[in-house]
């Protein structure tokens, strides 16, 4: 697939800084001009945009594929559903560059839009998790990215892609209380090594969500970002697929609502939104939204 039709952010190098928004519809605003108001505002060289259901709703034409973000519960935890119309990451060299495109964005969206969350991201030691692992380590090799994350088929399709989205706020007093064998053992990860445990717990993360488990593979293309604010911090999930069932499954068994053994990371952590959302393809340099109003 042709990479002049994809929103160049989603396989860019990673860039160390961040911030995402999320916005809701006010009311009364027309679809169309909401449409015109985001695609008139998009820069592909900083701007991931999703487009959610809220949104997409009020076109005669669907997205295939496409779902608000479910909300679960387990023993002790939920995970919440804070679907919203729009959610757009922006990303920038440093601190400056993302603050003054965000000003930008809110600036106009503003008029149609209202910002219901917003989180300022960054990359940690080179790629890690604020708990010191490697994030992203099953991440698809460069090569077989589009397979993994883009939609073919129709034009105004092709291109695109469903984003799964999650904050994820870390206890990491508790977690770093605990010794280096219980912390590998949460993960299922060798921190010093990044290698798998084979003896991993069933209750540990990798356990949990490897793609190889599920028939057919569960695969994701992973972009998650750190974020602090004062004294709280986690992880900003942001994973790509081109068929949402994917994280569904993961989320579920996670959850352990398929075999009552939930995800380990539980224990230290806790989501706290969630979100769905479809990244349209572009064209001529532009947001593609020709299969929400074809001609």
């Amino acid at each position: 697939m042709e990479q002049k039709n994809i929103q160049p952010a989603l396989f860019s190098p990673s860039r160390p800084f961040g911030q995402t928004l999320s916005f809701s519809i006010q009311a009364g605003r027309k679809a169309e001009d909401l449409l015109d108001t985001i695609s008139g505002c998009f820069d592909p060289d900083q701007d991931l945009i999703g487009l959610g259901e809220p949104l997409l709703r009020l076109f005669p034409r669907s997205v295939p594929g496409l779902s608000t973000f479910p909300s679960l519960s387990g023993t002790g935890f939920s995970i919440p559903a804070t679907q919203e119309a729009l959610w757009i990451l922006v990303l920038g060299k440093d601190r400056t560059e993302v603050f003054d495109r965000t000003r930008v964005l809110t600036s106009v969206l503003e008029h149609v839009l209202a910002l219901r969350d917003t989180m300022e991201t960054f990359v940690y030691d080179g790629g890690k998790d604020l708990t010191g692992y490697i994030d992203g380590t099953e991440n698809p090799p460069e090569e077989d990215r589009p397979a993994v994350a883009l939609l073919d088929g129709d034009e105004g399709l092709a291109g695109s892609s469903f984003v799964a989205v999650q904050r994820w706020e870390h206890d990491l007093t508790h977690f770093r209380s605990r010794s280096s064998d219980e912390q590998d053992a949460i993960i299922g990860r060798h921190r010093t090594t990044n290698e798998e445990m084979p003896e991993a717990p069933p209750s540990a993360h990798i356990r949990r969500s490897a793609r190889e488990s599920f028939s057919p593979p569960a695969t994701l293309f992973r972009r998650s970002m750190p974020w602090a604010r004062g004294d709280r911090q986690g992880l900003e999930f942001i994973a790509f697929s081109r068929s949402l069932s994917a994280f569904d499954r993961i989320l579920r068994r996670m959850a352990g609502l398929d075999d009552g053994i939930p995800d380990a990371l539980f224990s230290f952590s806790r989501p706290v939104t969630g979100g769905y959302y479809w990244c349209p393809p572009m064209r001529n340099g532009r947001l593609d939204l020709s299969w929400l109003r074809p001609e």
